[in-house]
């Protein structure tokens, strides 16, 4: 194709992508409320057990509710939206790859994707322990006034963090395979791993709550060891890839 073919191609694809995220995001406006509701949970449970006065969640300006509900459309039709735009971008692409690139590719969507949402799903389970740790630094005798438009952005970021966290396993298989990190070196570092994982865990969950804790440590570091274990199982592949090739495996690449 030539550059203005290519061009022409691009300018459609995105105009799809944008009309598509643009009717995702009014289909989610008109259902901002149950999601307020439900990503306003830890604040109505602090609110039962300490009472109405101990936090409160606030619309700081005129314009603010108007602006969450924006805010929370964009993120709902986006994510809505993603399996019409992901295909747009991948179809634009896909004609300059490799049988073999359009395999990993493919391979790494589909293992991402789930484990991503995964995570999220995660973060809105231990959202409330996580936020009532941190109120529980209030002084005596004070009052959490919580910005509405603050509050939305840090359990979204919350999300995006440990959905990330899960997709890690993901990146450390993909950059096994471009040959930047083996197996053994992924494994030398299970310590740290192990108590990165733990230490996450016992931020995100209530002291008391040893199981959850240990639970959700158990899967971040099982997640860990399986990118591990699937990067020495591509590694020895690729060793007798070459020796059968009448290569040294030994030497750098």
């Amino acid at each position: 194709m030539s550059l203005g073919a290519h061009l022409r191609e691009l300018r459609k694809r995105l105009t799809i992508a944008a009309i598509t995220i643009i009717v995702a995001m009014i289909v989610a406006f008109l259902v901002t409320d149950p999601i307020i509701h439900f990503i306003s949970r830890p604040i109505i449970d602090l609110q039962d057990a300490r009472g109405m006065k101990f936090v409160s969640l606030n619309f700081a300006t005129v314009t603010s509710s108007f602006d969450l509900r924006m805010r929370i459309a964009f993120a709902i039709g986006l994510t809505l939206a993603a399996p019409v735009w992901l295909w747009q971008i991948w179809a634009f692409i896909m004609p300059g790859l490799t049988r073999k690139e359009v395999k990993y590719t493919i391979g790494f969507v589909g293992a991402a994707i789930p484990l991503f949402f995964a995570g999220c799903y995660t973060a809105m389970i231990v959202s409330p322990h996580v936020i009532e740790m941190l109120v529980g630094f209030t002084p005596e005798g004070g009052t959490n006034v919580m910005d509405a438009r603050q509050y939305y952005d840090f359990i979204f970021k919350l999300m995006i963090v440990v959905g990330i966290s899960f997709v890690t396993p993901v990146f450390m298989i993909g950059l096994n395979m471009a040959g930047i990190i083996s197996g053994r070196a992924i494994f030398k570092g299970w310590r740290w791993a192990i108590l990165v994982a733990i230490v996450f865990a016992a931020v995100a969950t209530p002291p008391a709550d040893v199981v959850s804790m240990f639970l959700l440590a158990g899967i971040l570091t099982v997640l860990y060891f399986a990118a591990g274990g699937l990067a020495l199982i591509f590694d020895r592949r690729k060793r007798k890839r070459m020796i059968a090739m009448g290569l040294d495996p030994d030497l750098p690449a």
